[in-house]
């Protein structure tokens, strides 16, 4: 058994994925903990109007899981609005998403293999 004890490990990415501002990742598990078909698992912060630009995921998925704010998302170029407690599952295709409202945007992100 492996646990996370607030021991995540940040990091700072200037427009990830060609997106606007700043991200803030903190690695739940680092890569080479996680079981072979995961490749992420982290929480990320975008402040208001700071988003992850259009990326694609080929022969793995995303989810997004929406902890607290607003987003705005796009899944295979469908916008989506989410909320705390909302997800979003990407397979084999390409999103975005981006801060809206106020307050940052939390949410965990998992990439899974396939």
């Amino acid at each position: 058994m492996k646990i996370a004890k607030n021991e995540q490990v940040g990091q700072i990415r200037e427009n990830m994925r060609g997106g606007d501002g700043r991200t803030v990742l903190h690695h739940v598990y680092m890569e080479d903990a996680l079981p072979a078909n995961c490749r992420l698992f982290a929480r990320l912060t975008l402040n208001p109007g700071c988003s992850i630009g259009e990326h694609e995921h080929a022969n793995e998925a995303e989810i997004y899981y929406i902890l607290s704010g607003r987003a705005q998302m796009t899944d295979d170029g469908k916008p989506i609005l989410l909320k705390a407690g909302d997800s979003c599952l990407t397979m084999n295709g390409s999103h975005s998403i981006r801060c809206l409202g106020d307050e940052p945007l939390e949410f965990i992100a998992v990439i899974i293999k396939g």
